[in-house]
């Protein structure tokens, strides 16, 4: 039991906690130990039952799953988040990294099974519906301007690495492995890890699987 992922259900909507935990219950290697029905009791029970990840939709009542997305991560930074949405546009992904989710996955998409995604986001990944993935590009087209260095830096921050577990895997001080991350941000415009592995992955600049 120790093992298993212990997963918090967050939805307004009883029938989708319901659904949620049927397709969770035949997983052998996640348990759903609470649900909530607003962002409020969220918080809560995040506090009490400390669960390894959270699926939590974007749209609550009393408090938004942003709000309380952000409230946990300060008590909890450990907590992953996967967020749940119905909307795809940019504005909401990026308010839902911004915020600190590890994932955000569409309500109506049916090519992202959500167990995947969970052990997915759990493994240290930053886990986007696809249909969110191939939108428009964050900062809109053009090349990155990027050397082949910046570009293999990039790659090893979206798969969620620290400057320090980068400079291990190419051979060099974390020194300038964050030198390398700032010129990667100031080259694109962007100020955030969370809007950054956003763009690289949007604009081909890394591949996902």
């Amino acid at each position: 039991m120790s093992n298993k992922i212990s997963v918090l259900l967050v939805d307004d909507h009883s029938l989708v906690r319901r659904g949620f935990r049927r397709i969770l219950e035949d997983a052998r290697d996640i348990t759903v130990v609470g649900e909530a029905s607003d962002g409020v009791e969220a918080v809560k029970l995040a506090e009490q039952l400390r669960p390894q990840l959270i699926v939590m939709d974007c749209a609550l009542p009393n408090m938004s799953g942003l709000d309380a997305t952000r409230r946990i991560l300060e008590k909890f930074p450990e907590t992953h988040i996967l967020m749940l949405s119905m909307h795809s546009e940019d504005t909401w992904v990026h308010q839902a990294l911004d915020a600190g989710a590890h994932g955000y996955i569409l309500k109506s998409a049916v090519d992202m099974e959500l167990v995947t995604a969970i052990r997915r986001v759990v493994a240290g990944e930053i886990v986007l519906d696809p249909q969110v993935s191939r939108a428009t590009n964050l900062k809109g087209e053009g090349k990155s301007g990027l050397t082949v260095r910046e570009l293999e830096v990039l790659k090893l921050i979206v798969a969620g690495k620290s400057n320090k577990e980068i400079a291990i895997d190419l051979d060099l001080s974390a020194n300038t492995v964050a030198v390398h991350r700032a010129n990667i941000m100031d080259a694109l415009g962007i100020h955030k890890t969370a809007e950054l592995v956003v763009y690289a992955i949007r604009s081909g600049l890394v591949n996902i699987r």
